[in-house]
This record gives C-alpha cells, sequence and structure tokens, in this order.
C-alpha cells in the first residue's frame, strides 16, 4: 500500500479499501472490521472530507432500467482553444451530458453522454451539439458493453 498522501496513514486506508467495495457500510461496521472505535472512524472520516479526499456519496444507477439504453463517447473538436469556456457553458446545459474532459491529444473535449435511443443520440448530435458556436465537427463511440467499472483500489 502507498503511504505517500500527506496526512494519511494505514488506518485511512483501510477505510477507504472497505468505503470503495461498499460505500453505505455503517460507520460502526467500519470500526469493527479495522478493530477501532466508532468515534475514530467519525474523526477520520471528517478528516478526509476536509482535506476534499472525500467529495460526497453517488447514487449508482442502472440507466438501462431508466429507458437510457444507449452511452456512448463523443469526442469534440473545437474551432479554437479560446471557444472552450464558451462551448463549456453550452454543454452543461445538455441533460444526457454526464462526464466531460478537456483533453490532451486528438479531441479538445471528451464526454460521455446516456441517450435513451439512437434517435434521441441523433437529435443532440444534430440539433443541439454539432450547432454549438466554437465546435468544429465531433466523433461518436458506441458503447457496447462495459465489463470493467471501478474505482481505483489500494
Amino acid at each position: 500500500m502507498d503511504l505517500n498522501v500527506p496526512g494519511l496513514d494505514e488506518l485511512d486506508y483501510q477505510i477507504l479499501e472497505i468505503l470503495i467495495k461498499d460505500s453505505r457500510i455503517p460507520y460502526l461496521e467500519i470500526a469493527r472490521n479495522c478493530h477501532v472505535s466508532g468515534g475514530t472512524i467519525h474523526v477520520r472520516m471528517n478528516k478526509m472530507q476536509e482535506m476534499g479526499l472525500i467529495k460526497g456519496a453517488r447514487l449508482i444507477l442502472d440507466t438501462s432500467k431508466l429507458g437510457y439504453d444507449v452511452c456512448c463517447f463523443i469526442g469534440i473538436y473545437l474551432n479554437k482553444a479560446s471557444s472552450y469556456p464558451d462551448v463549456l457553458e453550452q454543454l452543461k446545459e445538455i441533460k444526457e451530458i454526464v462526464e466531460l474532459h478537456y483533453t490532451t491529444g486528438a479531441y479538445s473535449i471528451f464526454v460521455k453522454v446516456m441517450c435513451k435511443s439512437i434517435s434521441n443520440l441523433q437529435d443532440l448530435l444534430m440539433n443541439r451539439l454539432q450547432v454549438i458556436s466554437g465546435v468544429q465537427s465531433t466523433d461518436t463511440f458506441i458503447t457496447l458493453s462495459q465489463p470493467i467499472d471501478r474505482n481505483i483500489s489500494f
């Protein structure tokens, strides 16, 4: 286990490893697994939140059960790098975009999109994304399966 993060020790990493597997586990159960008090876990959690290491908890949905059957990634080419702030503001308004990365390499922006159907994706591309001033063109990659979906582990 790499303990090079200032302010973290072995117990902090044990807590993180447990939470990565199940973020809903009660503090008292974490305490039992780590052989410390519940108060100790509470103090450690507060410390890691104050450090910005833990940013909250998320609900993970099975989006296909909500009708979002099309997952894809879209590489966005910008006309010029200075267009990024304005394009970003407009992309924030597209609810199907669930991740956005400003990148180096072939694309200026790389987004993950969840759509209900191919026609929903086509509408997004033609009528909402490619019409944004500053977007030169896009490349779309439709996900066929996602055999690995995990957080980093220690």
